[in-house]
């Protein structure tokens, strides 16, 4: 079997997206995204979201240019093969960004799927069926708002609540209180300031976390702060999660485990390279008995495949989703099933199970490549 043709659909998303202020810098994103379909010799098709972050035909002419020639004419169960081969490819001047391989992987994990009769999650080793999810918020207005969230949250069964801060010391600190105070002592509250934080005020805000009884603290210095981070790590109690843009998927994760860089390490399927780092990293993670905690894709296509991951993933606690969902439901016909205990279910079907809306995907494509 080899890989026949490849199609880059360079989308815009016509959909009303999220409000202006929800993100910290750079205004309000429409949310473009990439779908890849890589047609086997034998009929078989594989897609896969992809980001695109602010840019589809960016993202779009990157992946037509530096990986579609790379993975036609290959074979597409090869996938290891692939994978270690690309290293070497793109060190020679295609130094590709970090989300534009995990499409590729993705389709290729789509397809074995198919070909085994098997939905991803038991292709991989099934551990489980469903997997317990989290709401990640947008950055909101005030503390309060970040309360009421949570408590909504709360009230539709699921199992935790992260919050995104504007970046602000005094009022981080102020939303973090307001979050605990509504939901009470037993709900899970995370907090994410990506990357606002100096030593200090790290330092600061994660002594009063501890204060609070938040199940961890994530990205408070940038990834690449190995030494803040590092001695963050040594000072506080709670746990450091950190990783989720490193360059370098499991090679770099494998330096901040044994140097203790971090507590819980971050990877998905859309930033780290797709499935197979994926899972290549939560086994790393694994023989140091270290939690490996899968960061959301934002889209909920791509989320499909983090949840297959999840489900055959022992030392992974959490789905995440962005919050509110209706701001990423886009691009399938049947939304990811959620259950009145906060479980997501995993698609049965074979290979990523996800049911295109083909329409939808039609109508936002701007560029075939």
């Amino acid at each position: 079997m080899i890989i026949e043709s490849i199609e880059v659909r360079a989308c815009r998303n016509t959909r009303e997206a999220m409000l202006d202020g929800e993100m910290r810098v750079g205004g309000k994103s429409n949310f473009d995204f990439l779908v890849i379909s890589i047609k086997t010799d034998s009929g078989i098709t594989g897609h896969s979201f992809g980001f695109a972050g602010r840019g589809a035909e960016m993202a779009g002419a990157i992946a037509s240019s530096a990986l579609k020639p790379f993975f036609t004419g290959k074979d597409p169960l090869f996938r290891e093969r692939l994978w270690q081969e690309f290293r070497t490819y793109d060190r020679w001047w295609n130094h590709v960004p970090i989300y534009s391989y995990g499409p590729f992987d993705i389709c290729l994990w789509d397809i074995a799927g198919q070909i085994a009769s098997l939905p991803l999650y038991k292709l991989l080793g099934a551990y489980r069926n469903k997997v317990p999810i989290y709401a990640s918020s947008f950055v909101l207005e005030s503390p309060e708002d970040y309360a009421k969230q949570a408590l909504e949250v709360k009230a539709r069964g699921w199992h935790g609540y992260k919050l995104h801060p504007p970046g602000r010391v005094d009022f981080d600190l102020a939303a973090y209180r307001a979050c605990r105070e509504a939901v009470g002592p037993g709900f899970k509250l995370m907090a994410d300031p990506v990357a606002a934080y100096s030593y200090e005020e790290a330092l600061r805000v994660g002594r009063e976390l501890e204060r609070l009884s938040y199940y961890w603290l994530e990205e408070p210095l940038s990834d690449v702060n190995f030494y803040g981070l590092k001695k963050l790590t040594g000072k506080l109690d709670i746990p450091i999660c950190g990783t989720e843009v490193l360059a370098g998927s499991h090679y770099s994760t494998a330096q901040c485990i044994s140097d203790a860089v971090v507590d819980i390490v971050r990877t998905d399927v859309s930033w780290k390279g797709g499935v197979t780092p994926v899972m290549k990293t939560a086994h790393l993670a694994e023989s140091f008995g270290v939690r490996c905690e899968l960061h959301t894709t934002i889209y909920h296509p791509l989320e499909i495949v983090n949840l297959h991951c999840c489900a055959a993933i022992s030392n992974c606690e959490f789905l995440e989703l962005l919050y509110p969902t209706s701001y990423m439901e886009f691009g399938m016909k049947r939304p990811i099933e959620i259950d009145s205990e906060g479980y997501a279910h995993v698609p049965e079907v074979p290979g990523i199970g996800v049911d295109w809306d083909w329409d939808f995907i039609e109508n936002c494509t701007v560029k075939i490549l």
